[in-house]
């Protein structure tokens, strides 16, 4: 989904700086997103859970661009085999997910936002889960710390928004992902169950998700702020 998003802003003409753990897939997808869209994008490899990695995130940032416009947070996946609450009895698993979830988060938050301030515009965007607003079966560690991402955000948007800066979240469920292989892969019995979760009676594309965040990076996106959107077919039945 990073990659896919990073497309999609590029493709409206977005500068990127592409961060991430694997420095010999993010360089192929830097100049694969540069080939095709012609915009200057940056690889910079490193791990949002590491103090020292992030601090060079925001010094590259701040050397190259003055700062950021647009911030796109986009965390890694709990533990597989994903459990019942009950089930997540392991600290390990527990701090995994804390860790990639949550706390990376935060850490780039707090270290890349100041760099958007007093600019007088700017967007940050969290993909979160719609598991945040309606818990799915056995997405416990993923629902407790990307609600955790959601309050956090919400914090920083009220204290923020004079600045010009909107920070919103983008909270998906139900999308295909059979560009994935192993574990996360679904069955085609497990599939035909969670395409009965919407009404829509099928998965959502991954280009659906990116659309939404293009539009939130947007202009036209500027009066909405502290707000979760939700792209999940109608799968969470409550009316707000």
């Amino acid at each position: 989904m990073g990659r896919n998003i990073a497309h999609a802003l590029a493709a409206e003409g977005v500068n990127l700086v592409l961060f991430a753990r694997s420095a010999d897939k993010l360089e192929i997808v830097a100049r694969e997103i540069e080939q095709k869209h012609h915009v200057r994008v940056l690889a910079v490899s490193g791990d949002m859970r590491v103090a020292d990695d992030v601090s060079r995130l925001a010094a590259i940032l701040k050397k190259e661009f003055g700062g950021p416009d647009i911030l796109v947070l986009n965390t890694g996946r709990s533990p597989n085999p994903i459990r019942a609450i009950l089930d997540e009895q392991e600290d390990a698993r527990w701090q995994e997910a804390y860790q990639t979830q949550l706390w990376g988060a935060i850490q780039i938050v707090k270290s890349v936002v100041p760099l958007m301030l007093g600019r007088g515009w700017g967007r940050v965007i969290a993909i979160t889960s719609a598991s945040v607003k309606q818990p799915m079966e056995n997405h416990s560690l993923s629902t407790v710390f990307r609600a955790g991402v959601t309050a956090y955000l919400k914090h920083l948007a009220n204290e923020i928004g004079a600045t010009g800066v909107t920070v919103n979240c983008v909270a998906p469920a139900l999308i295909d992902a059979s560009h994935r292989a192993g574990q996360a892969a679904y069955s085609e019995a497990q599939l035909a169950e969670r395409k009965k979760l919407t009404p829509l009676g099928r998965l959502g594309t991954q280009a659906e998700v990116t659309g939404v965040v293009a539009f939130l990076a947007s202009v036209q996106s500027g009066f909405i702020t502290g707000a979760s959107i939700q792209v999940d077919g109608g799968m969470v039945g409550g009316l707000y």
